[in-house]
């Protein structure tokens, strides 16, 4: 065996990790550039990140794609927020070849414009991207939110 066959068996095992872990980042910068835009009120800037025919679906109901997601669902929502953040944050990024399988998991916290009292939830999301020439794009994402536990100290006197 030359030095060169042997250097390629030894690094190609390390490229395809490195490729796969750049992969992953680069999902992972799409699953934040969404968020990061949710967390401005910015309604229109995530249509780049999603595919022509990609789907949303939220708490149980299949909301179309995203323009469709953002007219009906998502634009009136934010209009009413006065802000919304993201915390305990975290994600899992899964690569099969020209797509991702990505689950996420945080609270978040909005605060309405017309007062009352912070809505605070737990929420899941899963999501389905493709690798495209413009980079990875939402096929399908969906999300779903609860009311978190009250705290153990709330409920035992």
């Amino acid at each position: 065996m030359t030095i060169g066959a042997f250097a390629l068996l030894v690094l190609a095992p390390c490229v395809a990790i490195a490729s796969a872990s750049s992969d992953e980042d680069a999902v992972k910068a799409v699953l934040s550039d969404y968020k990061q835009a949710l967390e401005r009120l910015d309604g229109a800037a995530p249509a780049k990140l999603f595919a022509p025919d990609a789907e949303v679906f939220e708490s149980g109901k299949r909301e179309g794609g995203y323009q469709e997601y953002l007219a009906h669902h998502l634009g009136p929502e934010l209009v009413e927020f006065a802000s919304f953040r993201f915390d305990n944050y975290s994600a899992v990024v899964r690569i099969e070849g020209d797509v991702a399988i990505a689950s996420e998991s945080y609270t978040y916290r909005i605060v309405l414009k017309r007062g009352g009292e912070p809505i605070e939830r737990a929420g899941v999301a899963t999501s389905v991207l493709k690798r495209t020439t413009a980079g990875w794009r939402f096929l399908q994402t969906h999300s779903s939110s609860r009311r978190p536990p009250a705290p153990a100290s709330a409920t035992t006197k």
